[in-house]
């Protein structure tokens, strides 16, 4: 069983709240500027159900996604295929993944990096992503931001529901070994009424900014923005979330 096999067939209806088209045209844009035009190769790392990787097939870029759970990649497919669209994907952990060549840039976004718990994950992934971008190419990159950890998850719970779906979302913040322990718990309607019960468990890692950059320094990269929202804004120690677009050198 992966990480993701319960939460793949309720991960679109929970997520509404993000804005999709907001993240790949910042992206889309960012590679224009630098001169990756539509044709190019990109990698979607941790690509999940493909709400990325669908929009940049559509923008004109040849899209390769890669994540660990058959049943996101499944969902991926069905998503992209409704729309004529056919990428490779790849089930693969990202701390080891591997592609046939190299790409000209590359994304991994909504926290997945923050999945990398253990020690030297983060490291082992910026260099293997270093390998596979072209000098020059283009990785861009978010993750969830200590203040979030603290005041967002800490030890809250959370309701989240939709349509024939609620998931009770319990969190376990430990500040010495900087890892949140989720606890997710669905209800899933089924045809006869019934509800049906599936549990799963997950972990983020925080990271400090200092420790990223160190990272992505030692690992080959420069880092072109630092961001605390699409706007433009620098990142501060005040958001939840911090957006990273970088240059393999």
């Amino acid at each position: 069983m992966s990480c993701y096999e319960m939460l793949a067939p309720f991960y679109d209806r929970l997520n509404t709240e993000v804005d999709y088209s907001l993240w790949s045209d910042y992206f889309i844009r960012a590679m224009q500027d630098h001169g990756i035009a539509p044709g190019e190769l990109v990698l979607d790392l941790g690509c999940g159900t493909g709400n990325l990787t669908l929009p940049l097939l559509q923008a004109g870029y040849d899209m390769i996604g890669v994540d660990v759970s058959p049943e996101m990649l499944s969902a991926a497919r069905d998503k992209c295929a409704d729309e004529g669209y056919f990428p490779l994907l790849l089930c693969q952990d990202m701390t080891e993944f591997e592609l046939y060549g190299t790409v000209r840039a590359a994304l991994c976004c909504l926290d997945s990096f923050n999945y990398l718990t253990e020690d030297g994950e983060l490291e082992q992934t910026f260099r293997l992503l270093h390998n596979y971008i072209e000098p020059g190419g283009l990785l861009f990159f978010d993750v969830n931001t200590p203040r979030k950890f603290e005041e967002v998850y800490g030890d809250y719970s959370y309701i989240l529901e939709d349509e024939g779906v609620f998931c009770g979302w319990e969190n376990d913040f430990d500040p010495e070994s900087q890892l949140c322990t989720f606890r997710l718990t669905f209800f899933e309607k089924q045809k006869n009424g019934l509800w049906r019960r599936t549990d799963e468990e997950q972990t983020e890692r925080c990271y400090s900014t200092d420790f990223i950059r160190s990272a992505l320094q030692d690992c080959g990269f420069e880092v072109l923005s630092h961001l605390g929202d699409f706007s433009g804004k620098p990142a501060d120690e005040r958001d939840h979330r911090h957006y990273y677009l970088c240059k393999r050198v």
